[in-house]
């Protein structure tokens, strides 16, 4: 009785046990820094809701956004997935960035493709989601400080310009 526990926990272990999606309907939402002055890198956070056609609900998601891989977080209520990841500023340019979204089998056929050097290309994703970035704001050009600082050297000169004009 012992081993055949055993074998049922391997064989559900296996393939035959992992959830797959089939025709995946999404509603995404997407955040990303606009404000560089307030935070040292910008982040992007893709949040979305996913009904599978199958009625599959665990379904276990991983990310592709320019070649590097994130896992996909599950969040507590069925058919909700988050992935996050951040690049410094410079890196982060303006643009749409694509997320690529691989279950579990697509994803495996990912990574065996990157470590045998072959097209990562011909690898189709469950879907995928385009995030506009409009890029980060640095700041203004010149400092509140040194505005301030003109303009009271400004009023301190027509002062005094005032004041010798009033004494002459």
């Amino acid at each position: 009785r012992y081993d055949s526990n055993i074998q049922l926990l391997a064989i559900c272990l296996d393939s035959t046990c992992r959830e797959s999606c089939t025709d995946p309907a999404i509603t995404p939402s997407a955040y990303t820094t606009s404000d560089a002055v307030i935070s040292s890198e910008s982040v992007f956070i893709v949040e979305l809701s996913l009904a599978c056609a199958n009625g599959a609900q665990s379904v276990t998601l991983y990310a592709d956004v320019n070649g590097r891989q994130f896992p996909v977080t599950r969040g507590q209520d069925v058919g909700k997935y988050q992935v996050s990841w951040s690049l410094p500023h410079k890196q982060a340019s303006s643009g749409t960035y694509q997320v690529k979204f691989f279950d579990e089998e697509s994803y495996s056929s990912l990574r065996k493709a990157q470590r045998n050097n072959e097209d990562v290309n011909a690898i189709e994703p469950l879907f995928s989601v385009n995030i506009d970035h409009r890029g980060a704001w640095n700041g203004p050009w010149v400092s509140t400080e040194v505005v301030a600082a003109l303009i009271g050297i400004l009023v301190y000169y027509l002062a005094f310009s005032a004041k010798s004009t009033i004494q002459a």
